[in-house]
């Protein structure tokens, strides 16, 4: 099982997935120039959800696909630190899609 963490530092932000850095995933889609945000609905967390959905998922249409949802319905939720773990993604899925 995969753990997502998110925190505001005195550095800045850090996101990770058991223990290293999260990729943007910019490659698949550029939503936001200024990396991963979140807290509120916005680019910055969009961008954050879709990093998320397509390292969970392995599905790149999918993860485009629930990346708006997700930044709405979880992302845009999260607390100043979080940790979500790839239970609670799948949860989040399930939700969205069912």
């Amino acid at each position: 099982m995969k753990t997502y963490q998110g925190d505001r530092t005195i550095d800045g932000i850090i996101v990770t997935v058991d223990g290293n850095a999260l990729d943007e995933r910019r490659e698949l889609k550029t939503i936001s120039e200024d990396g991963f945000e979140w807290g509120f609905e916005g680019p910055a967390a969009e961008q954050l959800a879709l990093a998320i959905l397509a390292d969970h998922l392995g599905d790149e249409p999918r993860a485009l696909r629930l990346s708006a949802p997700f930044m709405r319905e979880v992302v845009a939720n999260f607390a100043n630190e979080w940790v979500m773990t790839s239970n609670d993604v799948a949860e989040a899925v399930e939700a969205l899609e069912g």
